[in-house]
């Protein structure tokens, strides 16, 4: 992040920045509210909540209850006061994540409009500003209206997403304004169009000109990086300013003639002996601050120091597609993300780091930034750089075409252009993607297939745009132009071609194809596939009463935006598992075949390495609470799948894989650290009545960043009522991790009544979960009332030895062995029928 200070040596003529955030008076031309303020950064929905002029639009079909308020103008306006000393100099109003459309006044003259989200508007205020009391005002107009009339007023249609049709609603032309596609809702979001500012509110004062933006491009050599910092500085007129950078203990100071606009400085430097950047998993996130300074304006940023380059190269299948640091060709373990709620108000520093250190804690070291979201604030790609989570960031077009025309285009390059300087220094961002499924779309809709030399000229006038800007304000980094694709100026079908490019594979959840199909695909880069659950029992408890407990429930089925999604859940129990006995069981039982359906297809493109070097699933977080492709509950609670996700993502993992001839399964060995494995593999056949017999015991080695074969066991050799489970161990004997593999579905065997026993023991001052099992019980999963995540869930007991679990709690808290046990649940499969 850019943080800004005032330097506190400066001369009192030199910089300084007055905040405008705070209360502003919010009111609207065509109803009474009992609201009276509104606090900026903030939204009008917030707002409304606090004084009870909306329901909480997450509870039961409130949504059709608020929609009123994006279908409304609004009006905000606060006093400030200024004294001499803030307007002695050049003025910036500065305002960031203005949604959306707006018109700007100060004292009453109107000063600019705003109509993109994603820009930084730097206002010139100089001479505008009094010394006393002064009257900021925004009125904001309704941005379905305003695109609706775009849309009209376009020489030829250009259809908006399905996506927006969920739940019988009209759809809105979002394709028009620059706002977070999300907001009018998706097949797993709520439509509530919020309005409001997000980001930095502050009139800026400067002697002659004031920071744009600073890059770090690296040269990495043997023992040392040699840094080019590119500054852009904005000046007012003519002059000289002093501009200086500090790093590792390290200074340039300098004293630069600037010319009224926009003006580069690069300055270079070399770090000796540097502490290199890693993803998680693979070292340390050391992290150099570089300070600068230009005329009192004192800026930070966070740098690792670390070289990444995205390998697209010719291999003996197709094209390789993977991400490699500091030398070494890195597996890409994550999950797609989302903006961290649908009330913009909600989405703070705490709420974003506790959703980033799940993903940390279950081994992922990427994160997809999804293009139908939002460019996330500063704040998170610092915390993404200090937990290790590379980013794959989307530029925001998703499922739609988009005007190409020649003031769409010089908006949105202003947008990318900010967005690339400003996100470029992060160690994290590893790529930039043009969009999300935007060459797929053009093979959706009525009008696109109708004429599409038209929309491919379309699509391409913008894409290329993009990539060009990518070349031009930060040429290390790679532009990717669509995600799925199978590469540049190549619009074929990307879901079903898997030797080259990235894959979306979305056949099991929307085709209904079984578990089994993730095998039919060895995709080079998986960057999108999932599978729905609902919500966990406690999360609906706050939109749901108890008569509304029922997949087809007027409440359940507006809180399920994906068309068919919850009918398609029950469909696939059936295939499974034996039918739930109530609708806590179908929650819990959803969950379950949730991580199984993730389960089988990372494991499975794991185990294909080094052909697939990615795999994101979709999705790790919600909006609002929902039926959904997460692995995390809205709030941040551990989905199954989560827990999931941390041992289908072990860095050494063996997998069960049945050969193509259905004869034999595979044990593979998969290691994506840079020493080689040597691993000790035990293999159970298992009775579910609780008989176990070892057919397999072996050494095995799996070289560095590999897969191999360790083990074939023949299907004739086990028993109907039988499966495997299979443990490994490293060469000192310390317990890697477990696994098993049912060669049926769940529903065909005869599951024994399991009695599950638990009990607290304390372990270097931490509770621990001890569980024991008289039978062989399976997916015993435990749940406490207490915010954070057990060390392992889901797991499967044998008779005779104890799992034990340890305790995390969320959001810092601290917790006791009585707090836990109070809430404690232990369920597994047999108890759901």
């Amino acid at each position: 992040m850019a943080k800004t200070a005032a330097a506190a040596a400066a001369p009192a003529n030199f910089y300084s920045e007055l905040d405008l955030s705070g209360d502003f008076a919010l009111s609207t031309p065509s109803r009474k509210l009992k609201a009276k303020t509104i606090a900026l950064p903030g939204d009008v929905h917030n707002a409304l909540l606090k004084s009870g002029d909306i329901p909480d639009p997450y509870f039961g079909e409130n949504e059709k209850e608020v929609m009123w308020v994006h279908q409304t103008p609004w009006q905000v306006e606060r006093r400030f006061t200024a004294t001499r000393a803030d307007i002695d100099g050049y003025l910036t109003l500065t305002l960031e994540n203005v949604d959306c459309i707006a018109t700007i006044f100060l004292n009453g003259e109107e000063i600019g409009r705003t109509q993109n989200q994603f820009i930084r508007y730097d206002l010139d205020v100089t001479g505008k500003v009094k010394a006393g009391a002064n009257t900021l005002r925004l009125e904001f107009a309704v941005a379905q209206d305003v695109a609706k009339a775009r849309y009209d007023a376009h020489p030829f249609p250009i259809p908006y997403t399905y996506n927006y049709l969920s739940n019988g609603l009209p759809g809105v032309h979002m394709n028009f304004v620059r706002k977070t596609a999300c907001h009018a809702g998706w097949d797993w979001g709520i439509r509530l169009m919020p309005t409001g500012i997000y980001g930095r509110m502050a009139l800026r004062k400067s002697r002659l000109a004031r920071q744009e933006s600073v890059q770090i491009d690296q040269a990495h050599g043997r023992n040392s990086v040699e840094l080019s910092i590119k500054t852009i500085v904005h000046a007012f007129a003519e002059g000289s300013v002093e501009l200086m950078h500090e790093i590792a203990g390290q200074k340039i100071a300098d004293k630069v003639v600037v010319r009224p606009g926009e003006n580069v400085f690069i300055h270079n430097l070399t770090i000796k002996n540097p502490k290199l950047w890693w993803p998680n998993g693979h070292g340390e996130q050391p992290l150099y601050e570089l300070w600068t300074t230009l005329d009192g304006e004192r800026t930070t940023r966070k740098i690792g120091l670390r070289k990444l380059e995205w390998i697209v190269e010719k291999d003996a299948i197709d094209h390789n597609f993977k991400v490699r640091v500091n030398g070494r060709d890195i597996s890409a373990f994550g999950a797609n993300w989302i903006p961290a709620d649908a009330i913009p108000s909600r989405i703070t520093p705490a709420v974003v780091r506790d959703l980033l250190e799940s993903a940390r804690a279950v081994n992922m070291n990427m994160m997809r930034v999804w293009g139908g979201g939002q460019y996330e604030p500063d704040y998170f790609y610092e915390l993404c750089d200090e937990l290790g989570l590379l980013v794959w960031q989307d530029f925001m077009f998703a499922c739609m075409s988009y005007p190409s025309d020649r003031e769409f285009l010089a908006d949105v390059k202003v947008e990318i252009t900010q967005q690339i300087r400003r996100l470029s220094h992060h160690a994290c961002l590893a790529l930039w993607c043009g969009d999300n499924e935007v060459i797929g779309s053009l093979h959706w809709y009525a009008e696109t297939k109708a004429d599409p030399a038209r929309y491919i000229a379309n699509y391409d006038r913008l894409n290329s745009m993009l990539g060009d800007l990518v070349e031009d304000e930060d040429p290390a980094r790679r532009f990717w132009p669509s995600s799925p694709s199978l590469g540049y100026m190549d619009f074929s079908d990307g879901w079903h071609k898997d030797t080259r490019g990235d894959t979306h594979y979305w056949s099991v959840w929307h085709e209904a194809k079984d578990f089994s199909a993730y095998r039919d695909v060895q995709p080079r880069f998986a960057s999108e596939f999932g599978f729905q659950s609902f919500t966990s029992m406690n999360v609906a408890e706050t939109f749901a009463l108890p008569e509304d407990m029922n997949p087809s429930s007027p409440v359940m089925e507006s809180h399920q935006r994906n068309v068919g999604g919850n009918a398609r859940i029950v469909e696939t129990m059936l295939r499974y598992f034996r039918f739930p006995s109530n609708f806590d069981q179908m929650v819990f039982l959803s969950q379950v075949q949730q991580g199984l359906a993730i389960k089988t297809a990372i494991e499975f493109w794991r185990s294909t390495k080094p052909r697939c070097m990615g795999t994101l699933y979709w999705q790790i977080n919600d909006t609002y609470p929902v039926a959904s492709w997460a692995s995390l509950d809205y709030g941040g609670q551990w989905k199954i799948l989560q827990y999931m996700a941390k041992r289908f993502f072990r860095p050494v993992n063996v997998v069960a894989v049945p050969e193509k001839d259905s004869a034999s399964i595979v044990l593979r060995g998969i290691n994506d650290t840079a020493a080689k494995a040597e691993v000790t593999l035990e293999v159970q056949a298992v009775d579910v009545g609780g008989r176990a017999r070892v057919v397999f015991t072996g050494k095995g080695n799996v070289s560095p960043d590999a897969a191999s074969d360790l083990a074939h066991i023949a299907l004739e050799d086990l028993q109907p009522s039988e499966f495997l489970f299979f443990s490994w161990r490293d060469k000192t004997g310390k317990l890697l991790g477990e696994n098993d593999y049912f060669p049926q579905a769940y529903k065909a065997y005869d599951l024994v009544p399991a009695k599950v026993t638990s009990r607290w023991e304390t372990a270097d001052g931490q509770p621990v979960l001890v569980l024991k099992a008289d039978k062989p019980a399976v997916f015993v999963t435990a749940t406490t009332d207490v915010p954070g995540y057990f060390s392992d869930n889901a797991v499967t007991l044998l008779p005779g030895r104890e799992t034990r679990l340890g305790f995390t709690p969320r959001h810092g808290l601290k917790v006791t062995q009585k707090a836990l046990a109070a809430g404690l649940k232990v369920r597994h499969l047999r108890e759901t029928y």
